[in-house]
Formats: structure tokens, sequence, C-alpha cells
């Protein structure tokens, strides 16, 4: 075995997995793990804004009512519930790699399927079944980025990821825009979108199949040899970097752990679990409040669908610009108090956004509301991949993001009725409550984890194979 040893009191000592990897420089396999990940993220943010873009054309074709417009835009978000609870489970049980490919599978296949949609019912019963796979993208993403990234730069290459990623979503924007008005090959515009979205998921199934699993993981789960030498392939890579010494002494793994999802609320860990489910059922009403509702939005202002979707992609560009702007201040600013700053940044320009008719200003809130809120989105994946142990991690996130995908399918049946009733600035009012009582939380109840190794969350100590080296 060709493990790195270190001298502790005189003795030459291995050095944890955690601890190698943590004191490592970027290496050129971190750049290329970094993008397979940002790229299969983005069909994700592709399919995940794919129903509420195209919601009013959908809405014409099929003859929707009030009910089944709801359905189709919740369908997704109910699926993505149960594909980040169970999901999140197999990651944790039988790795990381294996879940990301049945992941990719589920939902390539089916949005596939939902090009074929003869009614609304197939329809929504193929958005709710892409939504198992979709679900467990985001929190499968950012535990196995927070596993294989040095401690010093995970924020901004998780950041990096995203916006590569977020590109899916004026992309989704403007393909609607060029393509509902069209019938390439006698076929619905609409359709060809879930095509794009299916096949470019079937392209990451295949890259995604290079992916090593995770050290970490593997290390969690008594597997230190194929740990090793994964990062010995890794450490081949860099030039000398930090020596062990300068990093805090990680948790061990010797075996494998036995993971249950009541673990989140063993002492350590529950106070870090209830600011995470509040986060996250929070989190969505101004994420997806206003990136699902956007086109209803401005058919409430009076604006015709081409319009609507004009101006819906232009805004949408601010997702990508958003992401970007993180990456400077990712690593350098404590991620609660960055989390904070960008929910309170949302809250004024949706404000802004609620109480203009000028296109031109539409544009400029709209852009600024989806800037703000993938500074805020980038930080929260980061943050939300550090607060738990290896051995939990997927399966702990999965948990608190599956409480976001159900609050985001409960949206429309909120959000909707707020906005067809009082106009677009109650429903702001709605978005900026939610984000104010969000950013108290986290900053009352969040731990600091900026720069700190992933490997420092607690152990529940329920898990009698987990301990300190």
């Amino acid at each position: 075995m060709s493990q790195t040893t270190t001298a502790v009191s005189g003795v030459s000592a291995p050095v944890s997995i955690g601890v190698r990897l943590d004191r490592m420089p970027i290496t050129p396999m971190h750049r290329r793990l970094t993008a397979v990940i940002g790229i299969g993220l983005l069909f994700d943010t592709f399919e995940n804004s794919l129903s509420g873009t195209i919601a009013k054309v959908l809405q014409g074709d099929f003859a929707f009512g009030a009910t089944s417009l709801k359905l189709v835009l919740a369908s997704v978000f109910v699926g993505q519930f149960i594909g980040s609870l169970v999901l999140g489970r197999v990651a944790d049980r039988f790795g990381r790699r294996r879940a990301f490919l049945i992941n990719l599978a589920i939902y390539s296949g089916f949005s596939l399927l939902g090009a074929f949609s003869p009614n609304a019912g197939w329809l929504i019963a193929t958005r709710f079944l892409a939504g198992i796979g979709i679900g467990a993208e985001q929190a499968l993403s950012d535990c196995y980025l927070a596993d294989v990234l040095p401690a010093a730069k995970r924020g901004r290459f998780i950041a990096w990821a995203y916006t590569l990623a977020f590109c899916g979503v004026p992309a989704v924007g403007f393909a609607a825009l060029w393509l509902v008005p069209l019938t390439p090959l006698g076929v619905d515009g609409w359709r060809w979108l879930f095509v794009i979205g299916a096949l470019g998921s079937a392209v990451v199934w295949v890259l995604r199949r290079q992916l090593i699993e995770s050290p970490r993981w593997l290390a969690a789960t008594g597997r230190t040899a194929e740990a090793d030498r994964l990062v010995s392939r890794m450490e081949a890579q860099a030039p000398a970097g930090r020596t062990a010494e300068d990093l805090p002494a990680p948790y061990e793994a010797p075996g494998a752990a036995r993971v249950r999802l009541r673990d989140v609320f063993a002492p350590g860990l529950r106070r870090r679990t209830v600011m995470l489910w509040i986060f996250c059922a929070l989190s969505v009403v101004g994420y997806y409040g206003f990136g699902t509702l956007a086109p209803q939005i401005l058919a409430a202002k009076g604006f015709d669908i081409v319009a609507g979707l004009g101006f819906t992609a232009l805004c949408f560009l601010g997702y990508p610009v958003g992401s970007a702007l993180s990456l400077p201040v990712i690593d350098r600013v404590e991620r609660k108090t960055l989390v904070a700053a960008s929910a309170a940044a949302m809250v004024a320009a949706g404000m802004g956004f609620a109480f203009t008719d000028s296109p031109a200003l539409i544009v400029a809130f709209g852009f600024g509301y989806t800037l703000c809120s993938n500074v805020f989105s980038s930080v929260s994946h980061v943050y939300l991949s550090e607060q738990y142990p290896t051995a939990i991690r997927a399966t702990a996130s999965g948990a608190a993001y599956s409480l976001s995908k159900l609050s985001a399918a409960a949206l429309p049946f909120v959000l909707l009725p707020v906005l067809d009733s009082y106009g677009p600035g109650a429903l702001f009012a709605v978005i900026a409550a939610a984000m104010a009582a969000l950013a108290v939380t986290v900053l009352t109840l969040g731990e600091r984890t900026t720069g700190a190794s992933v490997d420092r969350a607690p152990v529940p100590v329920n898990i009698p194979t987990l301990k300190r080296s």
C-alpha cells in the first residue's frame, strides 16, 4: 500500500484519506470531476426549469384547467421528494457513482417519454417519474464534490460546477423562445425540449461511467485500500502540497457504518438538522417561486406568450452570471453570512420586479433577481454539503433536499392563488417573508464552515464504527 505517512509524536503513522484529500492542491482530476458533475447539473437545471418555462404553452395545447396546471408544475417536485430520499440512501449504501448512474438513467428515460405525451395525465405521470431521478442530482453532486475536493478550494469549485449548471436555465428559456412557435419535422416545438433534455442526460450518463468513486466514502465503508489507490493517483498529478500536520484530525471509519435516517437527530447533529430542514423548506419559496412562476407573473402583467418567453429568457441569463459572481467570494466570506445577504438582495429585486410594468425594468429586475438567487444557490449548495460526516452525508443531505422538493411541489397550490387573487406584489410579499425567516434561521442556528474539513462534522455516537483517528 502506498499510503502517505506523517510523524506523530515521533512515530511514523498513516495519514488519513480525508487529510490527504484536504491538503492537496487542485489537480487535473479535480477539474475533470468538477466539469463532469457540472455538465450533469446543467441538464438537471434544464429539466427543473422546463415545466415552468412552457407552462402557458402546455396550458393552451392541452386545454389545462387551473388544477391540471398546478399538477403539471408540482408533479416533478413530488417525484424529486421521493428521489432525494431514496437515492441519498443508495449513495451512502452502495456508493456515489452507482447512485449517479441510476438517477441519470431514470430522468433521461422518463423525460424522453414525456415528449410523446398525448394528454395531461401522461405528462403529469412522466414528469413525476422523471422527477425521481432529477431530485437526487443536486444532493448527490454536492456530496460527491464535498467528498473529493480539498477544503480550501471546495466552495470555489462547487460554485464552478453550478456556474456551468445554471447555463441550463437560460438555455431552456431561449430554446423555448426558438422552438415553441415551430413544428420541426411536424412535431410540436415544446416536445423537442423534452427530447433535448433526455438526450443530453444520456450523454452525461456515458461521461459519468468514468467517474472515480468517492475515496472518503470508500474509507468510511472500510474499503481503505481502494481509497488509498485513488488518492495516490490524484497525488501523483499534484506538486507537493501542505503537510498533514497543518490540518485538524479527521474522523475515520475503519469498517462499514450503519446508516439510519434518525441519526440526523443524534447529539451534535440535531441543531444542524433543524436549521437545514427549515432552510430547505423556505429556500425554494424564493428560488423556485420566481423561476417556476415567471411566465405566469408576466401573463398577469398582460404580456402574451411569446413576449413572456422572451422576457423570461433574458431574465434567466442572471442565473449563470450570479454563480460566476460567487466564485471570488465564496471561500472568503463565511457561508451563512453570504446566504443571508443574498437572500436580502433577492427580496429587493423581487419587489422591483413585482411593481414595474416597464419591459426594460422587468428585464433588469428579473435579471437582478436571478443573479442574486444564484449567488444564494451556489453558497447554499456548498453550505449544505458541509454539515454531515461522510458515512451519512448523502442520506442526511437527501432528506433535507427532499423537504425542499416537497415545498416546491406545494408552491403552485399556494402561490398561484395569491398571484391570481392579489397580483405580483402580494406574491413577492409572501416570498419576502419566507426569505427573511430563512436568513434569521441560518444566522442564529447555522455553524461556521468556510475552509473547514468536511471530516470535522460531528459523528453520531450511535454509529459505532465511526471514531476519531
